[in-house]
C-alpha cells in the first residue's frame, strides 16, 4: 500500500469517527473473543513481524483479540494526538515522537504500568534500562527499550548497478565506498558507465523528512554528532548544549558535497517529489545506484525476492568516522493508554511485545537489533545484508543524556520552530534559498532562541543542563546522577 493510500485510510478513519477501541472481536482461529483491545504502530514495512506476533498472542491468548492499524508515519503524531482530543485513543500505542515523552506524561496520555513491571520484570532487561527522564517519570515506569543502540542509517548500494559501472575489486565483488571521495568516484563512474541512463543517487522526500538522512549519515562521519533528522531536543550538538547548525562547519561542508552531486545531475530527477516507498521500488529494479535508508529496507526487499544489494554507513572524509550514532540508556517502544478499559488486556500485549521470544524473531526477520544480547550472535544470521548491519553494531553507543544528570530537564518543553532542518535543506536543494550558511545560522538562532525559552519556563533547568564538554564522539558516554 503506498503512502498517500495510507493517508487517505487513516484520514477517513478518523473521520469517520472509527477511532473508538471495540469491546468484541475475534481471535486469530476465529472464535469469539472475551475482550479486543486496539493497537496502532507506524510499521510498514515491519508488518510482518507485527502480524506474526499477533497470531502467536492471540493464540496464547483466546480471550484477547488485537485490532491494528498501521498509520502513517509522517502523521502518526498528529493522529495520536487526534484521538486523545476525541477521547478515543487506542488501548496501546508505540509512542509517538512528539511532543516529548515527558509532555504526553504531564498530559496523561499514557498509563504508569507498575502494577505490572514488577523489579522481578524490569531485572530481565540489561542494566540502565529504566532511566528517570527517559522511559521512568516520578518513580514510575511508562515505557521500555526494544531494540539495542544500532545504526539508524546505512547507504545502500546496488551491486548490479555497480558491476555495470566496472566497480568491482579483483575478485569480483562490489567495491564498497567509505570515503567521500569513494562516493563521489562511484557515482562519476555510474552516471559515465551508463551514459546518464542510470542515476547515481536517489531518494523520496514527499513526507519532507529524507533528504535530511542525507545530511545526517554524512555529517556524522564528518565529526559532528547529527540528529539532523531527528529534531528536537536529541538534534542538539550536547558538546556545547544547543544547536550547531550554521556554526558547526560539517553541515554546510555536506550539503555543500550534496549540491556539487545534484549540479551534476546525479540524483534521480524525481526524488524530491517521489514518496520513500517508491525510491525503493526504484532502486530495487536499478534505477539509481545508492541511497540512504535504514534497515527497514530489508524486509520489503526480501519479500521481492531483492538481495543483490550490500550497505556501509558513515561514510566520511577520511577512513574513519569521527562521530557514531547515540542512543540514550532507557527506551520506548509501545505505551499503555491511560484511557483504556482494557488495562489488564492491554498489558498483556505490551509484556508479549517485550518478551525475549519476540525480541528473537525480530532479528530473524531481519527487522533490527533486540535489546536483548543473546538474540543478537551474528552466528545466527545467514542472510548477508542483515548480517553486514548487525556487525555495524559497534558505530552505535550510548550518548549523554541531560535528563539522567538532572531529571527536571524532561519538564522543558520545546515549541517547534518553522522552518525546520528539513525545510531548508528543501529550499537549498531546490534553489528556493540561495544562501545556505544564512539559512542554517538563522534556524540555529531561532533553534537556541526557542531553547531557551523553554528553559525560563523549567524550574531547575540551567543551560548547562545541556552541555558535556567531556564528551569523545567516537566512545559512549556515561553520566552518573548527580554527576
Amino acid at each position: 500500500m503506498s503512502r498517500r493510500s495510507l493517508l487517505r485510510g487513516a484520514a477517513a478513519l478518523a473521520g469517520a469517527g472509527a477511532l473508538a477501541g471495540c469491546s468484541s472481536g475475534n481471535d486469530a482461529s476465529g472464535s469469539k473473543a472475551k475482550t479486543t483491545i486496539t493497537y496502532w504502530d507506524w510499521y510498514a514495512s515491519q508488518a510482518g513481524w507485527v502480524d506474526n506476533e499477533i497470531k502467536l498472542f492471540q493464540q496464547a491468548h483466546p480471550e484477547i483479540a488485537v485490532k491494528k492499524t498501521t498509520q502513517v508515519s509522517d502523521k502518526y503524531a498528529d493522529l495520536v494526538s487526534l484521538a486523545y482530543r476525541s477521547n478515543n485513543p487506542p488501548d496501546i500505542l508505540m509512542v509517538p515522537k512528539s511532543p516529548q515523552l515527558s509532555q504526553q506524561v504531564s498530559q496523561d496520555w499514557l498509563m504508569p504500568v507498575d502494577k505490572w513491571a514488577t523489579t522481578s520484570w524490569q531485572s530481565r532487561f540489561p542494566s540502565d534500562s529504566f532511566v528517570e527522564g527517559v522511559d521512568v517519570f516520578g518513580g514510575k515506569v511508562y515505557t521500555a527499550p526494544f531494540a539495542a543502540p544500532a545504526p539508524s542509517l546505512q547507504l545502500y548500494i546496488h551491486h548490479g548497478v555497480f558491476k555495470d559501472a566496472g566497480l568491482t575489486n579483483d575478485d569480483g565483488s562490489v567495491k564498497l565506498p567509505k570515503t567521500w571521495d569513494d562516493v563521489t568516484h562511484a557515482a562519476d563512474a555510474i552516471a559515465s558507465k551508463s551514459g546518464g541512463k542510470v542515476a547515481p543517487f536517489g531518494f523520496g522526500n514527499s513526507t519532507n523528512t529524507t533528504l535530511a538522512w542525507w545530511l545526517d549519515l554524512f555529517v556524522r562521519g564528518a565529526g559532528s554528532p547529527g540528529g539532523a533528522a531527528v529534531g528536537g531536543i536529541d538534534g542538539m550538538d550536547y558538546r556545547v548544549g544547543h544547536w550547531t547548525f550554521g556554526s558547526d562547519r560539517n553541515y554546510l561542508d555536506v550539503i555543500n558535497l550534496l549540491m556539487e552531486w545534484k549540479n551534476k545531475n546525479w540524483f534521480y530527477p524525481n526524488s524530491m517529489s517521489i514518496s520513500d516507498e517508491q525510491a525503493r521500488a526504484f532502486f530495487e529494479r536499478g534505477r539509481f545506484g545508492m541511497t540512504v535508508g535504514g534497515v527497514w529496507n530489508q524486509p520489503e526487499w526480501t519479500q521481492h525476492k531483492f538481495t543483490d544489494y550490500s550497505l556501509v554507513t558513515l561514510p566520511s572524509p577520511s577512513e574513519a568516522p569521527k562521530a557514531l550514532f547515540y542512543g540514550p540508556p532507557g527506551g520506548r517502544f509501545v505505551a499503555v493508554s491511560s484511557k483504556t478499559p482494557h488495562a489488564d488486556e492491554a498489558w498483556a500485549w505490551f509484556d508479549w511485545l517485550y518478551s525475549a521470544d519476540a525480541g528473537k524473531r525480530w532479528v530473524e526477520q531481519g527487522q533490527g537489533l533486540s535489546v536483548y544480547a543473546k538474540n543478537n550472535d551474528p552466528k545466527s544470521v545467514t542472510f548477508a545484508p542483515f548480517a553486514q548491519y548487525v556487525g555495524m553494531s559497534g558505530t552505535a553507543v550510548v550518548g549523554p543524556q541531560p535528563a539522567i544528570r538532572n531529571p527536571k530537564v524532561s519538564a522543558v518543553q520545546l515549541s517547534a520552530v518553522k522552518p525546520d532542518i528539513n525545510d531548508v535543506l528543501a529550499g537549498i536543494y531546490t534553489g528556493q534559498l540561495k544562501d545556505p550558511q544564512g539559512a542554517l545560522t538563522e534556524l540555529e538562532g531561532k533553534m537556541n532562541q526557542a531553547l531557551g525559552d523553554a528553559i525560563k519556563k523549567a524550574p531547575g533547568v540551567a543551560a548547562k543542563d545541556f552541555a558535556f564538554p567531556d564528551w569523545d564522539l567516537t566512545k559512549a558516554y556515561t553520566t552518573k546522577p548527580g554527576a
